[in-house]
């Protein structure tokens, strides 16, 4: 009886009672981070910001491109033709039989 009692209430604290508390705390949660992005807290002065969501304490930027220019901030090495001739393409064909 008492094992019965206890898997009942518990049922009942997990069914209703939890899904209440974990909604206000993860919607305090939630408002507090939202509150804190639309503040600009989420970046330190001087790091990159989102577009439009600028740190309120600090001077907007110039571009150093002109509008409608890409800029680049890495450009990967390239191999030579040589390199890439000795790379592996691939292996041998090996047949197989299909077991059914």
């Amino acid at each position: 009886m008492g094992f019965t009692l206890s898997l009942v209430v518990f049922f009942l604290l997990v069914r209703f009672v939890l899904p209440q508390v974990l909604r206000a705390v993860l919607g305090g949660f939630v408002r507090q981070q939202v509150h804190k992005a639309q503040q600009g807290g989420f970046y330190p002065p001087g790091a990159g910001q989102p577009a439009g969501g600028g740190y309120q304490g600090q001077a907007q930027q110039e571009p150093t491109t002109k509008p409608g220019q890409v800029r680049v901030d890495y450009v990967p090495p390239t191999t030579s033709a040589a390199e890439r001739k000795h790379e592996f393409r691939g292996g041998e064909y090996v047949d197989y039989e299909e077991v059914k």
